[in-house]
């Protein structure tokens, strides 16, 4: 039976769930603006960055914010070495030829880890401060649900400001609406895609970490659903807009949760499903999405 109580503890949960979407999807739109790349590999940087403060928190010790800290550290030099290993050689080529390398990269790197971690999940348990629960009359939640939410948002914010005003960040946007014209302009843009791999997986890294704290164990699979609904939300919003992948990730996030809470429970099976029937209504109503443009057809 709904309940005002109900309905607010579940979208909350899906406002925590599509801050995550949101923070995967904006990596992912700024690479996929320059390069056209629906880089799958991104999923595989959610795996690491989950794994890598697993074992730098709770096996090395580390103190838990300087673990962050260095996640983010990590994310940005895994990107930039897949920038340099997978794509870099290929730029300028078939766009099909770096969709087949992400995809094969992903791949590799699903089952090094399983190879050399476990194919079993490994539990996840966050310190106790971000494990409390607080109790209202209509919502109840973990710090580590709120620690998500303000973490998600400052980094959009800082996102946001760092495209829009720093000089790096307005080579991207220019990288982004004409690649050839940027480069004549005198655009360093190897120098700008690289920075973009950077500041896409260093995000990813850090929400692996998010993903691990909210749901409580890591598996080497985890990121390739994950990664593939980031993308899904970066087409929702609208590919090539910034704030249309962040609207995508919380569209999404909300979708699913309260599908899941107001349907019967014979369909929370199919979640993965809902998301994808949403991408397919989206397209058909508006096929540059929510906040998308259409734009010329690259030759």
């Amino acid at each position: 039976m709904f309940s005002l109580g109900y309905f607010l503890q579940q979208t909350m949960n899906g406002v925590v769930l599509g801050s995550m979407y949101a923070l995967l999807a904006l990596g992912m739109t700024v690479v996929y603006g320059i390069l056209r790349l629906i880089n799958f590999a991104h999923g595989a940087i959610i795996t690491m960055g989950a794994f890598f403060i697993y074992f730098v928190a709770f096996r090395l010790g580390l103190p838990l914010p300087a673990s962050v800290a260095l996640v983010f550290g990590f994310g940005g030099v895994m990107g930039l070495v897949l920038d340099f290993v997978a794509y870099r050689k290929l730029r300028g080529g078939p766009e099909v030829a770096l969709l087949i390398t992400s995809l094969g990269f992903y791949v590799f790197i699903e089952n090094f880890m399983k190879m050399v971690f476990s194919p079993q999940p490994y539990s996840f348990r966050v310190p106790s401060y971000l494990d409390t629960i607080f109790r209202t009359q209509y919502l109840t939640f973990r710090v580590v649900d709120v620690f998500i939410i303000l973490s998600s948002l400052v980094l959009m914010i800082v996102f946001h400001y760092f495209i829009r005003r720093s000089k790096l960040g307005i080579g991207m946007l220019a990288t982004a609406e004409n690649f050839e014209v940027a480069k004549m302009m005198g655009i360093e843009t190897n120098r700008v895609i690289s920075a973009a791999f950077i500041l896409g997986s260093a995000i990813a890294a850090f929400t692996g970490f998010l993903w691990a704290a909210k749901y409580g164990q890591i598996s080497y699979d985890m990121g390739f659903v994950t990664g593939v609904k980031a993308f899904v939300a970066v087409v929702v919003g609208g590919v090539g807009s910034i704030h249309g992948a962040m609207l995508g990730g919380f569209l999404l996030g909300l979708a699913e949760i309260l599908s899941i809470a107001f349907l019967p429970p014979i369909y929370g099976e199919y979640r993965d499903g809902i998301v994808f029937t949403i991408l397919i209504v989206v397209l058909l109503i508006k096929p540059s999405g929510i906040m998308g443009v259409k734009e010329e057809v690259r030759v």
